[in-house]
């Protein structure tokens, strides 16, 4: 197909006006030139993609498809000008690095901001994501580090021992559930709960365990940190399911109860392709974040030598 962004912004202003002439100001053209690059950009495409009306026009199926995917495509440009925006600056090197919930939310912060206080010349960029996600595209090559709780079947990495931390039930104090040492999952699941936002890595995770169990949960609301999560659940909304890390002490704090289940102890690891393979700037955020784990948050250690094996065909 032959058709530039010209073209694609060009759409996009007419198509957000829902009128030519205005959408034709917007990109710096003459109605005349905008109507026969619309025009172009329909044949090139193979179907009509504006509806003309008496007062200005409308969007197709087809219009309404390509509009989303140029809102994408330009979304993607700012975020490729926003990472080479500081190569401009006199920053040399970059590390991508994707990490659950768990890890973007309580110990990433710290271990971050030292490791680029120590190295000002690279930038980072952090997405979250769940924690077979990263591994698989840190297996594909997609990303150089990872920080995840899970192993995928099949997955050619390493996993290195980070940080070990613990999913907890968390109840108001006044909660029946309170009173309780130790819970299975599948016992509190038909009370009310207080979750992150979906599309969190723990939002995902914690659905797809009530699913396999299922059941479904009872969100009560939906909120954007463990912080909030906490006072939420504190204040009497529900219940929540939080790392341990995460649960700070004092007067207004949630009830921690235990969770039965093997899958809630969730140490995290640092997940690679091969040391060997790593840039110099990857290898050196891999240092940081190992040895800004405290010796208690090691692996035991006849865990240890699988974590840092490739894993082929184990899932924890």
């Amino acid at each position: 197909m032959q058709y530039d962004l010209t073209d694609l912004r060009l759409f996009v202003a007419i198509a957000e006006a829902r009128n030519l002439t205005r959408g034709a100001e917007r990109s710096h053209l003459a109605p005349s030139s905008a109507s026969h690059r619309i025009r172009l950009l329909e044949e090139v495409i193979g179907t009509p993609l504006l509806i003309r009306q008496a007062r200005g026009v409308g969007l197709t199926r087809a219009g309404e498809a390509l509009l989303r995917h140029a809102r994408q495509v330009f979304a993607q440009l700012e975020q490729m000008h926003a990472d080479l925006a500081p190569f401009a600056t006199g920053v040399r090197g970059h590390v991508s690095l994707w990490a659950n919930t768990h890890a973007t939310h309580s110990f990433l912060p710290d271990d971050l901001a030292e490791f680029l206080r120590a190295h000002p010349q690279v930038s980072v960029t952090l997405e979250e994501r769940t924690s077979p996600e990263i591994v698989l595209a840190v297996a594909r090559g997609e990303v150089e580090v990872g920080v995840v709780a899970e192993r995928v079947e099949g997955a050619d990495v390493e996993l290195l021992p980070y940080r070990a931390d613990r999913l907890v039930l968390i109840a108001p104090p006044a909660h029946p559930l309170a009173r309780l040492g130790v819970t299975a999952f599948a016992d509190v699941l038909d009370h009310p709960f207080v979750m992150l936002h979906a599309g969190s890595a723990i939002h995902t995770f914690t659905m797809n365990t009530a699913a396999a169990l299922g059941r479904h949960l009872d969100v009560r609301i939906q909120v954007r940190s463990f912080e909030a999560v906490c006072r939420m659940v504190a204040a009497g909304v529900g219940l929540g399911l939080v790392p341990r890390s995460a649960v700070s002490g004092g007067l207004a704090a949630p009830t921690v109860i235990e969770l039965a289940e093997p899958w809630a102890q969730r140490d995290l690891q640092v997940c690679i392709r091969a040391r060997d393979n790593l840039s110099g700037f990857a290898q050196a955020l891999v240092e940081r974040l190992l040895a800004s784990a405290p010796p208690s948050a090691t692996v035991p250690a006849q865990g240890q030598e699988a974590a840092q094996a490739p894993i082929k065909g184990q899932r924890g």
